[in-house]
């Protein structure tokens, strides 16, 4: 029987590291720019600085579901063919889209993730 797809101790603390930090980023944009009305009628006044300039895309990313429709097929790419970077690849788009409320497809995602860690490993080439 062919392994299961497991991560080392090595590459799960870099996945958390990825996880934490596009779960903080989405956290830090959502409360100083959504949630903070100063800035967030300053930059939709035309302010150009880079918080404005995200800002302002990740709006138009949550409006379309970008973040939820991204991680979703990063997800199943990741569940065809198991691969670490593909599961970091799949950990940004998925904490953004939990943080910026696209949580439907971002929770299918997260839980395809989970899903590829029963599948068994690629064969070594």
């Amino acid at each position: 029987m062919r392994r299961l797809f497991l991560p080392t101790a090595r590459q799960v603390n870099w996945l958390l590291v990825v996880g934490f930090l596009s779960v903080g980023q989405g956290i830090y944009v959502r409360v100083m720019g959504i949630e903070n009305p100063n800035i967030s009628l300053a930059c939709r006044a035309g302010l150009d600085t880079w918080f404005c300039r995200a800002y302002l895309s990740s709006l138009v990313m949550f409006h379309y579901e970008v973040f939820g429709l991204l991680a979703l097929a990063v997800a199943l790419v990741n569940l065809i063919r198991p691969s670490v970077v593909l599961l970091a690849l799949a950990l940004v788009p998925i904490g953004f889209g939990l943080v910026l409320e696209n949580a439907e497809l971002s929770a299918l995602a997260a839980a395809i993730l989970i899903l590829s860690l029963a599948r068994p490993a690629p064969a070594a080439e």
